[in-house]
Parts: structure tokens; sequence; C-alpha cells
């Protein structure tokens, strides 16, 4: 239920603290005070779309909180934890909107949130019915969903919608398939050739690493040779080489620590340089040697680089890129070829699939039967109590040709207010107050089944007669027993049958209209069911009483 409402600077509130009572709440007011803004707050913290324009003339934002006490609060942290919101303790859910000129906030749990998860959370928590709403009620459709609520199959109705996707998908993979055009000559001789070319061609990824260092070596075999022989010449190659030299700089080394040993271990780093030389002069002498520059060879490798820079042209950037086109190539050229094999795979899934999907329907459909005449029964009940007295009601069940994602039937919910008169379809009601009593006999019927906390009713009673008026206002009675029942309404007839009747006015504070909202309770209350009779003096008082003594 809802446990408290804070509003500040929205429309014409500028603060207002509501912790409502559970049960049936009445709330009433002269046009224009501001039930609207109230109805509006609880709107906008469960999500609605916020407008800079409901912002209180003068102030920069405005902000709704609001607290909520689940007593199953399993499903809510559910939501919560796949989001990353912390769950609700001890059953408690807070909600705060923060809307600014330049964007709106949201938090859950004093967590940031987005807006799509506040309505989904916000979906489950409240029922907001306003006049011409009960228009969804000719939806079949909803007709269905209503029938599946009171059912309680809710599980029954999940295994159909799991084995329906997989039907779905099993479906298209086979038609996708089956419909798709025979590849014809020309496409799979292109295939074999891309294939035949780069297979032929046996390029391997170790190759392809040292092939263009390889070409390019061949290619300069000469200028290397030639910068390579005299280099390897100037370190060993005479009497003037480095080595030389070297040389004869240890021997005078040798002299010097001879004469003072304090120098041998400055000057030993020479015999290393010479170890060091040496080995750079082999290095490069073999590489020399290796250089054949065998045009032979230099005319294959030049082959290579230029059939891997073909087919780098033809199927990709590099050798990864052309790998990853010859898997394509032999994929689609074994789909080709197994197509018949495939085919009938896809087939026999499909007809598994739709077996299992007409499994799961007939059990869904078994729920539907059994669950009609028992919602045909409670709806007449409570309907001949909302002034239905020799009314007919039935809940129909069509076949579909083929499954549907929401059962094998549709529901079409047929109602005759007048004895003598042939059943109608809802959707062919015109009378908006008959649309309103029908959907609150359906709610009543589904009272038990119904797991949202808080129903509201916004002037849902606003085309209906006094008598009318009062069994509404019972029924909305009953429903405070099961929910919290929040009812809008200008009948005093209504009002009177709440549990708790809030009055909400307007008046000016400090030059500013200003909108207040607060409980009334005797004599206060006896005055507002007056003023909504339209009557004063002691004989409206004594009806006013005379309402709540009913």
């Amino acid at each position: 239920m809802l446990t408290l409402l804070k509003i500040r600077n929205l429309a014409l509130v500028d603060e207002l603290t509501w912790e409502p009572h559970p049960g049936f709440l009445g709330i009433t007011g002269e046009t224009g005070a501001g039930k609207s803004v109230i109805m509006g707050g609880i709107a906008l913290v469960l999500g609605e779309r916020a407008d800079k324009g409901m912002i209180r003339s003068g102030e920069t934002q405005c902000s709704i909180e609001a607290a909520f006490h689940l007593s199953c609060p399993e499903t809510v942290n559910a939501q919560l934890e796949e989001a990353g919101v912390p769950p609700c303790e001890d059953g408690e859910l807070l909600i705060r909107r923060v809307i600014t000129a330049t964007g709106n906030r949201q938090f859950i749990n004093n967590t940031p949130v987005t807006q799509h998860l506040l309505r989904d959370i916000g979906a489950g928590l409240v029922d907001r019915h306003q006049p011409e709403a009960h228009r969804s009620l000719t939806s079949q459709e909803r007709q269905l969903t209503l029938l599946d609520a009171f059912a309680a199959n809710a599980d029954t109705l999940a295994a159909y919608k799991t084995a329906y996707r997989s039907w779905i998908d099993a479906r298209a993979a086979y038609r996708e398939l089956a419909e798709s055009e025979q590849a014809n000559e020309r496409e799979l001789d292109f295939l074999r050739h891309q294939t035949e070319e780069i297979e032929n061609a046996r390029f391997t990824a170790e190759e392809v690493a040292s092939l263009e260092t390889r070409w390019q070596r061949a290619r300069n075999a000469g200028r290397l040779r030639d910068t390579a022989v005299p280099m390897a010449q100037l370190i060993d190659g005479g009497d003037n080489s480095l080595l030389s030299q070297l040389h004869q700089a240890v021997r005078m080394g040798r002299e010097l620590t001879r004469l003072d040993a304090s120098l041998q271990s400055k000057l030993a780093p020479l015999d290393a340089v010479i170890e060091e030389l040496e080995e750079v002069a082999d290095t490069l002498n073999d590489y020399a040697d290796s250089l054949g520059g065998d045009p032979e060879e230099l005319a294959a490798l030049e082959t290579r680089v230029a059939l891997l820079d073909t087919l780098k042209r033809k199927y990709g950037a590099d050798f990864e890129a052309i790998e990853a086109h010859l898997a394509a190539c032999r994929e689609r050229l074994d789909a080709i070829d197994n197509r018949e094999d495939r085919l009938a795979e896809l087939e026999a899934a499909e007809k598994q699939a739709r077996a299992a999907v007409m499994e799961a329907g007939r059990a869904l459909s078994a729920t539907r039967r059994k669950a009609a005449p028992r919602l045909e029964k409670d709806f007449l009940m409570h309907a001949a109590q909302l002034g239905f007295r020799q009314s007919h009601f039935r809940a129909e069940l069509h076949a579909e040709e083929e499954p549907a994602p929401h059962g094998l039937e549709n529901a079409e919910f047929l109602f005759g207010p007048n004895p003598g008169e042939p059943l109608k379809p809802l959707r062919l009601i015109a009378s908006s107050g008959e649309l309103a009593r029908v959907m609150l006999a359906l709610k009543s019927a589904l009272a038990k089944q119904d797991d949202t906390p808080l129903l509201i009713f916004d002037e849902i009673d606003a085309n209906v007669g006094g008598e009318i008026a009062r069994a509404v206002g019972m029924k909305m009675r009953e429903l405070g027993t099961e929910h919290q029942v929040i009812a809008i309404t200008h009948f005093p007839q209504v009002a009177a049958l709440a549990d708790h009747h809030y009055l909400i006015s307007k008046g000016v504070e400090n030059e500013r209209t200003v909108s207040r909202l607060c409980e009334v309770a005797d004599d206060a209350r006896v005055n507002e069911l007056m003023r909504m009779l339209g009557t004063k003096g002691d004989t409206a008082a004594a009806h006013a009483r005379a309402l709540l003594d009913r």
C-alpha cells in the first residue's frame, strides 16, 4: 500500500505531505481545487512522462516522493536486483522523482534509476482507472488478459509462450531455407573458382610471415653483398683493420700492466671488444656467402609475392581475411550441397516445435475453459449489486486458425444489461456509465487474484445516477478489503462510504494560490457532504449523517 506521498512545487501544490490509510479512501473537493495534481503526482512517481511546465511558477524544480509497503516484495526485489538496485528493506519501497527545466532524475531506494525501470516497477504497484479508460475493456486482448488473471494460469501461460517462441524460430529457419532459390550453376562455378584459386596457392601463415622479407633480401642481394663484404674486411681484413689495430693496443696494454698492475682492470675490456668484433666479422662473412643471388630463386619469390597480392586484392587486405573468405565459400558450398538434408532436418524440427506448442496450448485452453463459467457467475453477482439485476454475461472463446502469441484462442466478452435483449460484445456498448460498472464488476470478480496493492478510481462514477453511485461506492468499499483503494469522486453517496475521507481545497496564502489536502471527520465530513449535496441547513445535515450511518 501507499504509505507516504510528498509533493513539492507541482502546479498549485507548494508542499504537501500525505500519509494515506489502508482500505477505501475517498478524495473530494471543488472542481479545480487540485485533485488532478494529487493524481498527477502519483502518476509521475510511477514513471509517467514529465514536463517542465508542471513546475510551480517561480520555482526551478519540483519533486515527488512516495513510500510503499509491500506485503510480498519478492517480484519487485527481483526487478531491482536485475537492475543493480538495493532491495526493499522490510518490504519498504522508496521512490523519488525530481523534475527540472533541463531534465528529470528518478531514484528507487535512494539509487538513481532509468525512467523505463520506474515505469516497470510502477506498473505492478498501481492500477489507475480514469473516465473513458474502461474503454480498454472492449479490446479482446484485454479481455483475454482478464480471463487469464481470473484463471490464475500464469505458469501455464509462460510455458505456452516459451513453446510458441521456439516454434516461431523453428518455422522461420525452415521457411528461410525452403523459400530461398536453388543456387544456380553460375554461383556454383564462381564459388568453386574462388575456393580453388585460394586453395591452389597453398599459402601458409608461416610462409606469408617471412615472404616479404625473403623477397626483399633476394631482390637486393647484390647491394647487400657489396656492403657486407667491405664491412667485414674493415673489421678483420689486414694490417689496417680494426682487429689488427686492437691487437696492437692489447700488446701495448700488457706492457703497461707489467709496469703498473693497477691498470689491468681498466684495460681488460679490450679483450671482450676483440671477441665481439671477431663474431661480427664472421657473421658478416656468413651473411655475404648466404646471398646467393640465384635468379631462379628471385623469380620464384617474385611469383609468390605477386600471387599473394592478387589474392589480397580479390579477397581481403591480409592473409587472415583471405582465409576467412575461403571458409565462407566452403560453408556456402556445403550448404548448397547438403540443402535437401538440412531442409529435412529443419522441417522435422518445425513439426516437433509445433507439436510442443499445440500441447502447451491445449493445457492453457483447458484453464481458460474451466475459468470462464466461474468468471461469468462471479461477474453477474457483482453486476447485480451494481444495478444490473437481470443482466447476462458470457465469456466466449473462439479458436484461432493458427497458434497465436496469446494461445490457441481469443476471448470475447458478451453482455446484455437488459432482459429480453440479445448479448452484445462489450465494444458495442455505447454508454460509458455502463462500461464503468462492467469494469468495476470485473475488478471485483478479480479482487482475490489481482495482487496490485493500490487501485485508483478517478471519477469513474461520473456518468451514473444516485443509487447506482452508492452501489459503485459499495463495490469500491468491498475492494478496499483486499486492496488499498483511492477514489476521486463528486458523489456524496460514494464519499460517505469511504473508510477515510480527504478534502482537497484551494486558497490564497501570501498572495499565491495553493492547494491543501486534509482528512475530514465528524462535523467537518458532514459539512463536506452537505457541500456535495448542494444544500444547507438542518435537513441537509441530517441527510449527510444518514449517508454516513448507512
